[in-house]
């Protein structure tokens, strides 16, 4: 690996598969390829900071693929359509795991929660316009906080059971239920 940067995806593979406990710098070393000393010239301040570069990879993917588009789209339907979308394959990619829900079991908590609770807020904040479009007025805030924790328990249920085409079928009904406009509402 020429740099960091071809360094931080294998990294959020290691923290998918072993924790951010079990990713102890052995374990870092052998899946990286590098020695110790590499991973200390790329990251001085060592497993701490290869996480915060793996959130800020993964924080850099929903602002560009599911943030910014709900903020700019101007077709209400369409922008959440994509976001179950792109929400969707990235996970998929993904093994199903969310980094940011990882980051928040073990001891590790402490270290990162402020940035994880303010992730999901963001991506509750881009969600609630639209959804407020859609037609679900005053409840547009809290169908958005249900969405969204309803995705992360998609993804605890999916992995849990080994029964990926569960997340799909989840993701369907919470889209749904963004879709659907609330009786009496004419949109």
């Amino acid at each position: 690996m020429s740099d960091r940067h071809d360094v931080v995806p294998v990294l959020a593979g290691v923290f998918r598969d072993h924790g951010f406990d079990g990713s102890t710098l052995a374990v870092i070393s052998k899946q990286t390829g590098l020695g110790k000393g590499s991973l200390y010239h790329y990251f001085p301040r060592g497993k701490q900071e290869m996480a915060e570069a793996v959130l800020d990879d993964v924080e850099r993917w929903f602002h560009h693929n599911v943030f910014e588009p709900l903020r700019h789209g101007t077709d209400a339907a369409s922008t959440t359509h994509e976001m179950f979308e792109q929400t969707a394959r990235y996970f998929r990619s993904n093994r199903l795991v969310c980094l940011f829900g990882a980051f928040t079991l073990g001891l590790e908590r402490a270290a990162f929660s402020g940035r994880v609770a303010a992730h999901f807020t963001h991506w509750i904040d881009a969600l609630t316009p639209v959804l407020h479009r859609l037609g679900h007025g005053e409840s547009a805030a809290e169908l958005a906080e249900e969405i969204v924790a309803g995705i992360q328990g998609a993804l605890v249920l999916s992995r849990a059971s080994g029964d990926a085409t569960r997340f799909d079928r989840l993701l369907a009904r919470l889209e749904a239920s963004a879709a659907r406009v609330p009786a009496g509402v004419h949109v």
